[in-house]
């Protein structure tokens, strides 16, 4: 055995060592050695781009808000006098109009008594005289002329901030604006670091105050949320450099560099995804892989001239694995020499054989899964009768369900958003289908067609197939939720019917379908066509066939497309999911 053990290491030796050492050291030396220099270059000028672009971006929040409070100082230049100022009230009337993010403005004169209150979403009030100078956004202003107050959250919200300004003069008052930081969106929206780098704003306590996602800010002092955003910053204040590596609120690998707003106590942080801030070096592997392509093409080289000292074993494995490769799996290679090239040709000969019975099985597999469940198809494929696909009569369940609103939303929808919502779609319809074992014979865009009892028949087909629509009404409803709160305006309807039908595959040699034909079918469709959204409408023969045991409700009697006389519909009732609007 030993003996035998070490003749099968002299060839593999052999090719191992001239490939090793001629190849893969000076390549695998030469890639790490780039990568490694590509990295600390590429991590210093990470490192400069983001702290310039930090910097940026905390100006232009400062811009942000000393542009509120340049508008605000116009409001305390002049000293107040004893009689109502209504051309101060015309003056906070068109700061409002000129500042869309001041939502309320309060005009105190030189003694803190409220002279003017204006209002974006509560009614003004004019020399209402009450004493205001004990509150902290007048002490604040007096103290330092210009006042930030902490973050706060209109309705668990909207962030919300006060500011009081002072003039030059006691007696010109104190002005104090609600400012909602809602509108700070439009100036951090605008900030991009690369093609996919944002920035985002924390206050004091670390709650956001503004990011490019508007949806994160409005979620308010939400915990969850916030931990990511919380997390980064202090990755920033812990690092040595001026540059922190962590994870954002997406699990992202990101880099990212932090400056201060002054005054608000803001921290502005600017990050941006590793996969873009290192894909020089990312290029560099790819180049090192290229050299690695022309070392294997040099090694082919080698192992040729080694291999012209077995020139008839070689050319018969050649040959072998040609015809190996061109489907001949009934060819077996001949080799008899005692070494590994015999052990190999053998293990070649076996792998053919069982290729040639994986790609059978595969084959039928395949064509099977065209209109059958995974499970269906298997236990075809494992008794080796496919007699049940040949035409023939049988009683079907005919379930058909489309989206509701979908063509609207098609035609207002980017593409790429239509194909996303019909993947989570098909997605989550194709998981129940093949759980209840039923067939999908056709879909084309927001529809599908679904058979129970064919060509596999199923103990109670109409209960098994009300079972199966309503757990597509839950899935679906919940991915409409999801749908709804990115604006889309979509519904589900479904309908089913139970009746005869011819069942069988149609089409030609390279292409068959599994499918239906029958009225069924059509009253099936019609009623699919007649459902609203959330629900489930069935004909009479599935109503029977589940009384007493779904709760199947008569809808009255309706007109139904094609048919001559109105049909009695029924509505299968269901566990109704909270409404997405």
């Amino acid at each position: 055995m030993i003996g035998q053990h070490l003749q099968f290491r002299g060839l593999f030796l052999k090719y191992f060592l001239v490939l090793f050492l001629a190849v893969v050291i000076p390549l695998a030396a030469n890639g790490l050695s780039e990568a490694w220099f590509g990295y600390r270059d590429q991590r210093t000028r990470l490192e400069q781009l983001l702290g310039v672009e930090a910097r940026s971006a905390g100006a232009k929040i400062q811009g942000f808000l000393d542009g509120i409070t340049n508008q605000l100082g116009w409001l305390v230049q002049l000293p107040w006098t004893g009689e109502p100022d209504e051309r101060r009230q015309i003056d906070a009337l068109r700061l409002l109009r000129q500042v869309p993010a001041v939502a309320s403005l309060t005009l105190l004169d030189g003694n803190g008594r409220e002279r003017l209150y204006v209002s974006r979403i509560g009614l003004n009030r004019t020399e209402s005289r009450m004493d205001r100078s004990a509150e902290v956004a007048v002490a604040g202003a007096r103290m330092n002329r210009l006042w930030y107050g902490k973050v706060g959250y209109y309705r668990d919200s909207e962030p919300y901030m006060t500011i009081a300004l002072t003039g030059n003069r006691p007696s010109v008052g104190v002005v104090v604006a609600e400012v909602n930081l809602k509108l700070i969106w439009d100036v951090v929206a605008a900030i991009k670091i690369g093609r996919t780098g944002h920035a985002f704003v924390l206050d004091g306590p670390g709650r956001l105050v503004a990011h490019p996602d508007i949806n994160l800010v409005l979620r308010g002092a939400d915990e969850a949320t916030l931990a990511p955003f919380q997390r980064i910053r202090e990755e920033i204040r812990r690092a040595p450099a001026d540059v922190a590596t962590g994870r954002d609120a997406g699990g992202i690998a990101v880099a990212a560099a932090a400056t201060p707003v002054a005054g608000p106590d803001w921290t502005v942080v600017v990050e941006q995804p590793l996969s873009e801030a290192f894909g020089p070096i990312y290029a560099a592997l790819w180049r090192t892989f290229g050299l690695l392509l022309a070392g294997g093409a040099f090694a082919c080289l080698l192992a040729f001239i080694l291999a012209r000292r077995m020139t008839e074993p070689i050319r018969l494995l050649e040959d072998g694995t040609e015809r190996i490769g061109a489907g001949q799996f009934g060819h077996r290679i001949e080799i008899r020499t005692g070494d590994e090239l015999e052990r190999l040709a053998d293990s070649f000969n076996a792998m053919a054989a069982e290729l040639a019975v994986s790609q059978e099985r595969q084959e039928r597999i395949a064509k099977l899964k065209r209109f059958l469940a995974p499970q269906v198809a298997e236990l075809v494929d494992r008794t080796g009768d496919d007699d049940v696909l040949e035409g023939r009569r049988t009683e079907v369940v005919a379930v058909f369900c489309d989206l509701r609103g979908f063509t609207p939303f098609s035609a207002r929808a980017a593409p790429e958003e239509v194909m996303s919502v019909l993947s989570e779609y098909y997605d989550a319809l194709g998981r129940i289908i093949t759980r209840y074992e039923a067939t999908l014979t056709s879909f084309s865009g927001d529809g599908l067609m679904v058979l129970v009892n064919a060509p596999v028949p199923v103990a109670e087909p109409a209960l098994q197939a009300v079972d199966m629509a309503v757990e597509m009404q839950l899935s679906v409803q919940t991915l409409i939720a999801g749908w709804r709160r990115r604006g889309y305006r979509i519904g589900f309807g479904v309908g089913l019917a139970l009746g005869p039908a011819t069942v069988g595959r149609i089409g030609y040699e390279s292409r068959f379908d599994y499918t239906a034909i029958g009225s069924v079918v059509n009253l099936a469709a019609r009623l699919c066509a007649s459902a609203a959204d959330r629900e489930i409408l069935a004909d009479g023969a599935v109503a029977r066939a589940v009384d007493g045991k779904r709760a199947v409700n008569p809808m009255g009697m309706r007109p139904i497309k094609g048919y001559d006389e109105e049909l009695l519909v029924y509505r299968v009732a269901f566990a109704d999911q909270p409404d997405a609007a």
